[in-house]
């Protein structure tokens, strides 16, 4: 039953391997519909580990802890790489969502207060940050109808504001200290450092994560928004082209577009630099969970010790006996 819940939501989150169907859907989708995947859909999948997975089976919990914490890493390594290598700038926000979905996989695994609580709160910063990048991509493709980083450069020089709220919003995916992303990411590997199950390891490959979500990042950003400016194609207004013309669609933000992306922004800040009223709030129930968990974990380590010892019984009787027969023998 633990396993057959485990692959339900493994699917929905995705957790590697079960990732091939998210990139696709997202390049598929219109800028709403990825939106919502990301800042919503997604988390059904977490949000069912810790509440049928962890509470429901805390001893299995405990014993697959270290595979599923793995298959995170593997995720939080995956998704960056292929991050790096997408010239498709939507694809490319798609797989980073994998990558960032592995450190809330971790932290949940980790199986003590501070990684639940950091995996909860990383869940919204997610649906936050992720989201306001599908809305910048949507932005973009609105005037270039096209998602190739390639067709795009020098946004910045005639889209300053946009580019600004975009640099906040990236260094808000990549876990800038004093945004959001910072908070829950830290969170989880002090969580998954003082954990009972993993360790060390686990959190110095989720740390190699963090580096490569940087190093994306940035290079999606130098691409889009630094450089030579390359205007979007103009003929004729919004014709049989698809394209736009000066007077028809310029290159400046809309008010329903900055009405979308400025209360991101507040979240982004809020959660970034007063984040202790969120903890506040799941502290008590993830302390719970998380003493659940813990009491199923000394009870596996105590069975493990007594199986253990009853094992090594018959081989100190057989020596017992063997020492007795020996000193019967010289008497």
């Amino acid at each position: 039953l633990f396993f057959g819940f485990f692959i339900a939501f493994a699917i929905k989150v995705p957790i590697f391997p079960f990732h091939s169907w998210l990139p696709d859907a997202h390049v598929q989708a219109p800028t709403a519909g990825s939106v919502i995947l990301a800042g919503v859909l997604l988390k059904l999948g977490t949000y069912g580990l810790v509440r049928f997975n962890l509470q429901m089976f805390p001893l299995e919990s405990v014993q697959a802890a270290p595979l599923i914490a793995a298959l995170g890493v593997i995720g939080i390594l995956y998704g960056a790489w292929v991050s790096y290598a997408q010239t498709n700038v939507k694809k490319l926000v798609a797989y980073s969502s994998i990558s960032h979905l592995g450190f809330v996989v971790l932290g949940i695994f980790a199986l003590n207060s501070q990684g639940i609580q950091g995996a909860t709160l990383q869940m919204v910063n997610h649906g936050i940050s992720t989201g306001g990048l599908f809305l910048m991509v949507g932005i973009l493709y609105e005037r270039y109808h096209t998602k190739e980083m390639s067709a795009y450069g020098g946004i910045w020089k005639v889209m300053p504001l946009f580019g600004g709220l975009s640099l906040i919003v990236a260094l808000s995916s990549m876990g800038l200290p004093g945004l959001n992303g910072f908070i829950g990411e830290f969170t989880i590997l002090l969580g998954s450092l003082g954990s009972n199950v993993l360790g060390f390891f686990y959190t110095l490959l989720g740390t190699v994560g963090v580096i490569l979500a940087a190093v994306y990042i940035l290079k999606m950003y130098q691409h889009v928004y630094m450089g030579e400016f390359k205007a979007p194609p103009a003929h004729d207004g919004h014709g049989d082209h698809d394209a736009h013309d000066e007077e028809n669609h310029g290159l400046k933000l809309h008010w329903t577009e900055l009405a979308a992306l400025v209360p991101l922004l507040v979240a982004i800040f809020w959660i970034g630099l007063q984040p202790g009223g969120f903890f506040d709030v799941m502290g008590a129930k993830t302390s719970d969970l998380a003493a659940n968990v813990e009491e199923a974990r000394i009870y596996y380590v105590d069975t493990l010790e007594q199986d253990t010892e009853e094992l090594a019984l018959p081989a100190d009787t057989t020596e017992a006996s063997a020492e007795a027969t020996q000193e019967n023998a010289g008497e």
